[in-house]
C-alpha cells in the first residue's frame, strides 16, 4: 500500500476519535499561531520583572519587620515557593544586592516596565489566539488601562499566593498543619481561578463573551496547580545540575525555562478552550483534503490580520 494512502487511512482514523481528534487540533491550533514564540515573549517580560519586583519585596519587609528577621525570612520563603529549587538560588542573589537608594529606584521603575511588557504581550498574545482582528482589538487609552488593570491583579495575585504559601509552610509541624494545608491549597486554587479568570476577561476583547473564557480560565489555573506540585520534581531532575554547575548563569537558565514553561501550560489552556468554543475539531493532519474545522480556522487566520479600522470603498465616479 502506497505511503500516502496509509497516512490518509491514519488520518481519517484520528478524525473519526474524538478523543485524539480533540487534543491534536489544539496542538495543531497551538503551531499554527506560533503560539511557543508568543509564550517566549511572556516569559522575557515576566523574567524582566521578577527580580526588580522581589528586590523591592525583600526592601520593604526589611523596613517593616526590621526587628523581625525570622518573620521577614518567612515571608520571603513563600514567596519563592512557586520556584521550586531555584528558589534558593534566587534568594541568594536577591541578598547580595544593595536594597536602598538607586537600586530600590532602578527596580520599581524596571517592574514596572516589565509588567507593563508582560500585560501588553499577554493581550496580544491571547487576542491571537481567539483570532480577533488587529482593527477590533482595544486600542489607545482603552490596551493601556486593560494592561494597568493586569498589573494590579498581578499585585494582587503576588500578596495572594504569597500569604496563602505562608499559612502552608508555617503550619508544616503543627498538629493541625495537615488540614490547614489542604485548605491553603483549596483557596490557592480558587484565588489562581479567580485571578485567570479576571486576567483573560482584561487580555481579550469584549467580543469574546465570559462564557466562552471561563473554561479556559478553569483549565490554566488547574494546569497551573499541578505544575506547582509536580515542580519540584521536574526541577529537580532537569535543572538541579546546571543551577550548581554554572552558579548564576544556572540559575538564570532555571528560571527563564520555569517561566517559559508556565507561559506554554497558560496559552495550551486558552488553546483548549478556543478549540472547544468554537468547535475546531477534526483537524487534517495531512492535508488535503481539509476538514470543515481546517476551512474555518484558515478563514479566522485571514481575519486576524485585517488592520484598516473601516472597509475600503473602491470605485471611481461618475
Amino acid at each position: 500500500m502506497p505511503v500516502r494512502a496509509i497516512v490518509s487511512r491514519l488520518d481519517g482514523w484520528q478524525q473519526r476519535h474524538g478523543w485524539l481528534a480533540f487534543p491534536l487540533a489544539v496542538w495543531r491550533k497551538f503551531s499554527e499561531d506560533q503560539a511557543g514564540t508568543l509564550a517566549a515573549a511572556l516569559a522575557f517580560f515576566a523574567f524582566l520583572s521578577l527580580f526588580p519586583l522581589l528586590l523591592i519585596l525583600v526592601t520593604v519587609l526589611g523596613l517593616v519587620l526590621r526587628d523581625h528577621p525570622d518573620v521577614q525570612r518567612r515571608v520571603v520563603d513563600s514567596a519563592l515557593v512557586d520556584f521550586p529549587v531555584i528558589g534558593e538560588q534566587i534568594r541568594s542573589q536577591l541578598n547580595g544586592f544593595d536594597r536602598t537608594g538607586f537600586s530600590l529606584g532602578f527596580s520599581v521603575v524596571g517592574t514596572l516596565l516589565g509588567a507593563r511588557g508582560l500585560a501588553g504581550a499577554a493581550q496580544n498574545a491571547l487576542n491571537k489566539l481567539w483570532a480577533v482582528p488587529f482593527n477590533r482589538r482595544p486600542g489607545f487609552p482603552a490596551s493601556w488601562l486593560r494592561s494597568y488593570g493586569m498589573i494590579a491583579l498581578m499585585g494582587a495575585g503576588v500578596v495572594a499566593t504569597t500569604a496563602l504559601s505562608g499559612v502552608s509552610t508555617w503550619t508544616h509541624n503543627n498538629a493541625i498543619g495537615t488540614g490547614l494545608r489542604i485548605g491553603a491549597l483549596a483557596a490557592s486554587l480558587a484565588v489562581n481561578v479567580c485571578l485567570f479568570s479576571l486576567g483573560i476577561r482584561l487580555a481579550v476583547a469584549k467580543e469574546i463573551t465570559w462564557r466562552q473564557l471561563r473554561f479556559g480560565a478553569l483549565s490554566a489555573a488547574l494546569l497551573w496547580q499541578v505544575l506547582q506540585l509536580l515542580g519540584g520534581y521536574i526541577v529537580a531532575h532537569q535543572l538541579r545540575h546546571a543551577s550548581a554547575l554554572y552558579g548564576t548563569f544556572g540559575m538564570v537558565l532555571g528560571l527563564i525555562a520555569w517561566l517559559y514553561l508556565q507561559a506554554t501550560l497558560t496559552l495550551y489552556a486558552v488553546e483548549i478552550d478556543v478549540v472547544r468554543a468554537r468547535a475546531l475539531w477534526p483537524r487534517s493532519l495531512f492535508p488535503p483534503p481539509l476538514t470543515p474545522a481546517d476551512t474555518q480556522a484558515h478563514r479566522a487566520y485571514q481575519a486576524t490580520e485585517e488592520r484598516a479600522p473601516n472597509r475600503v470603498q473602491t470605485g471611481g465616479s461618475g
